[in-house]
């Protein structure tokens, strides 16, 4: 007579984040603090410039170097972290979890008033119009689905860049094929 054997298996949940399901390069709490942050205080205004009760004016006396206008700082940019593939304006997965965490810090009360310039790029390959229309495309791609998420329209701008601004020093690398957002000024 064979001995019986008896296996009991303990069924228990574990908690394991899966490597398949990637989660947002970002927060909206983070897209919120970095823009809502770069936001001047009605203190912090250079003088000549509105503070919300109308035109202001200011007299300068110097010479006209020192009277001069300064140069507005660049805008803020946030990288969307929306990268891809090669001649493509498709969004990937990675891409629009990314982007359901934008359109939720857009929603936010602290951004409801700021507009978004949202930057299209490629790499060098392609000719300058193809790289055009492709950026184009691209930028595109992410309004439009910002917008189906809520986002009004006016708010996103969308620019196409083509490849005048790579991010690395090789215009061939993957990394040059995204879409970048600023404040719109």
């Amino acid at each position: 007579m064979r001995p019986i054997f008896w296996c009991f298996i303990l069924l228990m949940p574990i908690t394991v984040s899966s490597p398949l399901i990637a989660q947002p390069a970002y927060t909206a709490d983070q897209i919120i603090e970095r823009f809502s942050a770069s936001r001047p205080s009605e203190t912090s205004l250079p003088l000549g410039q509105s503070r919300g009760l109308g035109a202001s004016r200011a007299v300068c006396v110097g010479t006209e170097a020192e009277c001069g206008r300064q140069a507005r700082p660049p805008s803020p940019t946030f990288d969307l972290m929306v990268n891809f593939g090669l001649d493509s304006d498709r969004l990937t997965p990675e891409a629009r979890r990314n982007l359901n965490e934008f359109a939720r810090a857009l929603k936010d009360p602290r951004l409801t008033e700021l507009s978004f310039a949202v930057e299209g790029h490629t790499d060098g390959r392609g000719s300058d119009g193809h790289n055009m229309d492709l950026s184009r495309r691209r930028a595109s791609a992410v309004v439009s689905y910002l917008e189906a998420r809520g986002v009004d329209r006016s708010r996103i701008v969308p620019r196409a860049l083509g490849s005048s601004q790579p991010r690395t020093s090789d215009p061939m690398d993957a990394t040059n094929r995204r879409v970048e957002t600023r404040l719109a000024q």
